[in-house]
């Protein structure tokens, strides 16, 4: 059960509910709407009839309650990522190369990456690859690189955890934890993110169920870390003229199941360099809160990845056109909620 209370609501109608759910064997949490208010979810239902401060009660609700919107149906989050605000209407980029190949590559990069208008960089330090001969990452040496490539252009940096051993050591050097396609069912390494004071990016499993996604995101959340931002990248098809399918129905559906943000990966959700741009306007069309693409100086030479991985120009394309569009759809909702009949209005209220 889900149970709102009011932004007054006296804690000892907290400690009831949590104390009852305890009696009763049950998992209980705490979090905030958004508004000023809690809300209470536990696995299961207890007795509140009575106590002060409870706005509405939700006896049934999706398994991820924290994850879902019904705890917050009118204030979806923000992640702050640095001074970068991911859900905050504003689309963000995230750029960079697939993984870091050493010092100077990388700071050319991220120097690009800022010339071109990227709001993040993003760089692999630990790469899971399905080939045990293919190039793994720097490990601890990239994630000096990429914490040096920050101080150097103020972009704030987001790196791969493949082990729960990692969390502790990527949060260190950077500014967001990304949870990667294969270790999206990773439990024990999804509960140490939980745990980390650092903002955590979920990729969607390229055979995973939005449920079980966002029920990936909720060992996070039930860890105690608030902070996640989900990542579209692709679901495995039977078509092999692309690498993966770009699932854009889940980024509209996530936004009416969950109140988290979410962000499409264009990269590897094609696998084709031709592709990206217009699969990037397509999520950022879709209503995703932005994009992660992998971008390097010279893609054709990258180590990893180099047939999806697009020039600094193509991004700078990719940005100006991103910003050009939000602002055109923006411009249309406006219209379309002016144009409305006030009587529509507050029915849709």
């Amino acid at each position: 059960m889900i149970v709102t209370l009011t932004a007054g609501a006296p804690v000892s109608t907290v400690n009831a509910i949590l104390a009852a759910a305890s009696v009763a064997g049950l998992e209980s949490r705490t979090f905030e709407d958004g508004h000023g208010g809690t809300v209470v979810g536990v696995a299961g239902t207890v007795p509140v009839a009575g106590l002060p401060g409870i706005n509405a009660v939700l006896e049934k609700h999706r398994p991820y309650m924290l994850a879902s919107r019904e705890g917050r149906p009118h204030a979806p989050t923000v992640v702050k990522v640095g001074g970068v605000r991911i859900g905050g209407g504003r689309p963000v980029v995230i750029g960079g190369p697939c993984v870091i190949e050493g010092r100077e590559a990388l700071l050319d990069a991220a120097k690009a990456m800022k010339a071109a208008g990227a709001d993040m960089l993003r760089g692999g330090a630990f790469k899971p690859r399905t080939s045990p001969y293919a190039f793994q990452g720097l490990g601890e040496e990239g994630l000096r690189y990429l914490a040096e490539a920050r101080e150097v252009t103020g972009l704030p940096v987001v790196t791969e955890a493949m082990e729960p051993d990692h969390i502790d050591l990527v949060t260190r050097y950077a500014d967001m934890i990304q949870i990667g396609a294969r270790n999206m069912a990773n439990f024990p390494l999804l509960r140490r993110a939980g745990q980390a004071n650092k903002p955590v990016l979920l990729k969607r499993g390229f055979s995973a169920t939005i449920e079980e996604w966002l029920m990936s995101a909720e060992y996070i959340l039930a860890h105690g870390n608030p902070d996640v931002v989900l990542c579209e990248r692709g679901i495995r098809g039977f078509d092999a003229a692309t690498r993966f399918t770009l699932d854009l129905t889940a980024v509209p559906l996530v936004k009416e199941l969950s109140h988290l943000p979410i962000i499409v990966d264009p990269s590897h959700g094609t696998g084709r360099r031709s592709l990206v741009a217009r699969m990037a306007l397509a999520g950022l069309a879709a209503g995703a809160d932005g994009l992660i693409i992998e971008a390097h100086p010279e893609p054709d030479s990258a180590r990893c990845d180099s047939s999806q991985t697009i020039t600094p120009a193509e991004l700078t394309t990719i940005v100006e056109s991103g910003r050009v569009l939000y602002a055109t759809l923006l411009a249309v909702s406006h219209e379309q909620v002016h144009d409305r009949e006030p009587a529509t209005l507050i029915h849709q209220a």
